[in-house]
């Protein structure tokens, strides 16, 4: 009888397991191709998203906004910081072994490396209200559905987000025509922004 209920845990979770590797090979490839962009590439495409989420009534009226601190070439929205500061509450994941807090951001002196080598603030934990949420990713799709880093942090913590709108953005080249392998622990964002087009 024991043995029957192993096999079948077994079989239960081999989908997940198939999906979960079927995402570590998509992601490989696409992470590969971003971190030979070069520094005027990821500005240039940088721009041109900002410049469609400043016209989104999601961003004008979001009173607070969580952001994420750029790494390996990632679309770099951090002149947000500056051009709304006074105006916005702007806040920036930490990461801890299995969870993810938000702290506002209060300026470049107040940011040191964390636990992952990504940079976070050293302010006091948020628990307020969050408008909106800025997410980014590795692997899209048209569904809007989104591949991370692969650590699970903002899943766990959008899954709690009930009320922020939630949008992720990306390169032309991470945003894949076909449905991207998922699960229903993957949570699905709002909108999708590219330099070229916005999706959702």
């Amino acid at each position: 009888m024991l043995f029957e209920s192993q096999v079948h845990d077994f079989w239960s979770i081999l989908p997940w397991i198939r999906t979960r590797r079927e995402q570590r090979a998509l992601r490989a490839i696409v992470e590969q191709k971003r971190r030979i962009m070069t520094k005027e590439q990821v500005e240039e495409q940088s721009a041109l998203i900002m410049a469609q989420l400043e016209q989104m009534s999601a961003f004008r009226e979001a009173k607070t906004v969580l952001l994420y601190y750029p790494i390996h070439n990632e679309v770099d929205l951090r002149p947000l910081l500056t051009k709304y500061k006074g105006q916005k509450i702007f806040l920036l994941p930490v990461t801890h072994r299995h969870s993810m807090e938000v702290r506002p951001y209060d300026g470049e002196d107040m940011m040191r490396r964390g636990r992952l080598g990504v940079p976070e603030p050293q302010t006091s934990t948020y628990r307020g209200h969050i408008d909106l949420i800025i997410v980014p990713g590795v692997v899209f799709d048209q569904h809007r559905h989104r591949i991370g880093r692969g650590g699970g942090y903002y899943d766990r913590f959008l899954r709690r987000q009930l009320t922020a709108h939630k949008i992720g953005v990306c390169y032309s080249f991470q945003l894949k025509k076909h449905t991207i392998p998922h699960s229903w622990r993957d949570e699905k964002l709002d909108r999708i922004i590219t330099p070229q087009q916005t999706i959702g």
